[in-house]
């Protein structure tokens, strides 16, 4: 049995070594693949492969000696041990695989054996194409050496030709702004003659018109009165000047037309009603400054009693809900600052253990406590006389009542509470408890009972 054992043992490392092997070859082909990129590199790789392919078919020799030695060791052992007999069964399979593998493995040397001649092959068919391209090479440095002769010659022609094309380039832009001064002046004569000829012409209406109105305003031809040399002549700016103001007052008298006798008193009656209404829409907008101060300042005091109760509500809200929550973290914050007349409210609260969020994220009982806490803050700000709770405590478990119940006892001393709850604890707190029955069909009692002080029995009484 031991001796299976160490030839089991041997026969894994056996196998051991043969995925080695394999792990090698591997390596190997993929070297083989990186070496076709380079041509320069692959004598030096053949080489080594040829050495690795020789220290495998040394390695493989060894174990197909060892192989060998491992035959003869079963032999002896099938005949000292035949109650092993299905264990050797099993190590004779495995001596079949390895013996395959070695196979595998003297096949895929033999297939490196011949690539590595055709690589061989392929390095002497490059060193032929790279002669080749030498002289190529060659020839083709002859070649560039005349191009660049010629494209030196014809850089020194181009640039000949690029100066001359500048000249004329210059020459040309010197006649263009000449022909374009020319255009000008031709242009500008030409409006000349046209303002002269409107001229002339309007002149010519105007002495036409002047003659017409002679004979009919004055009844003397134009004639006889230039040449009466008693009426001073008026020419030049003076005429333009004269002309323009008895046109102005010619058409001013026409629009006027027929004299008005009621025009002063008119004119006084209206001066009376205009002094009535500006003094009138002085006082209106006096009202409308005062009105608008007024609101200012009703803006300004409302403000700053909004900010005072909101900051006042608000610490009493934070340390009312770390008093119910028993910690956490609760604030009121405006949704436009800036505007706080017409801000939203916002409430976020975060009770122990929770990160801060909106109050509709809470559970149906966390929503509870926060309203009741924002409620008490704004009690304690401005105290109500009584307050009705309708079973705000029905989403609360028994530590949310207690310090429920303990705030309500507090709160008490100030303002009267009226509960409805289906809570005993709730029940517990409360002086006087009513209660709505019905022991007949159709008929409901109001039954209530007094909690003494003293710690006697409770009362009851029906109404």
């Amino acid at each position: 049995g031991h001796a299976l054992k160490q030839m089991e043992t041997e026969l894994a490392r056996t196998e051991q070594r043969l995925n080695t092997y394999r792990l090698e070859i591997d390596r190997t082909r993929s070297d083989r693949n990186q070496k076709e990129l380079a041509v320069a590199e692959k004598r030096d790789q053949a080489e080594a492969l040829e050495q690795k392919r020789q220290a495998l078919e040394d390695d493989m020799k060894a174990a197909q000696q060892r192989v060998m030695e491992l035959k003869t060791a079963r032999d002896e052992a099938a005949q000292s041990a035949s109650l092993a007999a299905a264990n050797l069964a099993v190590v004779e399979e495995r001596r079949r695989t390895a013996a395959s593998a070695l196979e595998r493995i003297e096949q895929m040397s033999s297939e490196a054996g011949q690539r590595v001649q055709s690589l061989q092959t392929q390095i002497h068919s490059a060193a032929a194409e790279k002669t080749q391209r030498e002289a190529e090479n060659l020839q083709i440095a002859d070649r560039m050496e005349t191009l660049a002769a010629e494209k030196a010659a014809a850089e020194a022609t181009g640039v000949q030709l690029q100066h001359e094309s500048e000249q004329v380039r210059a020459r040309i832009s010197e006649i263009d702004q000449e022909l374009k001064l020319a255009r000008i002046q031709l242009d500008a004569a030409r409006e000349r003659k046209s303002e002269l000829a409107t001229h002339l012409a309007k002149l010519q209406s105007d002495m036409a018109h002047m003659a017409d109105s002679c004979l009919n305003e004055l009844g003397i031809p134009a004639d006889e009165l230039r040449a009466n040399a008693e009426i001073p002549l008026v020419e030049g700016e003076q005429l333009i000047s004269d002309e323009t103001a008895y046109r102005e007052m010619r058409t001013k008298l026409d629009n006027m037309g027929p004299v008005n006798m009621m025009a002063l008193e008119e004119f006084k009656e209206t001066e009376q009603r205009h002094q009535f209404l500006e003094t009138q829409r002085k006082d209106l907008l006096d009202s409308i400054e005062n009105t608008q101060a007024t609101i200012k300042e009703i803006d300004e005091f409302s403000r700053q009693k909004f900010q005072e109760a909101f900051d006042r509500i608000n610490e009493n809200f934070q340390f009312t809900f770390r008093k119910l929550f028993g910690g956490g973290q609760a604030f009121m914050r405006l949704t436009d600052e800036i505007n706080t007349a017409e801000s939203g409210i916002d409430v976020v609260a975060s009770p122990p253990g929770k990160k801060l969020q909106n109050v509709l994220l809470l559970s149906g009982g966390e929503k509870a406590l926060t309203a009741l806490s924002l409620l008490v803050g704004i009690f304690q700000y401005q105290p109500s006389p009584f307050c009705i709770l309708d079973e705000v405590d029905a989403p609360l478990d028994e530590a949310n009542i207690g310090r429920f119940t303990e705030l309500i006892r507090e709160m008490a001393v100030q303002t009267q509470f009226i509960i409805i709850t289906h809570s005993k604890k709730t029940m517990s707190i409360a002086p006087v408890m009513y209660g709505v029955t019905m022991q007949e069909p159709g008929v409901s009692k109001i039954v209530s009972v007094k909690f003494g002080l003293d710690g006697a029995l409770p009362r009851a009484a029906s109404a």
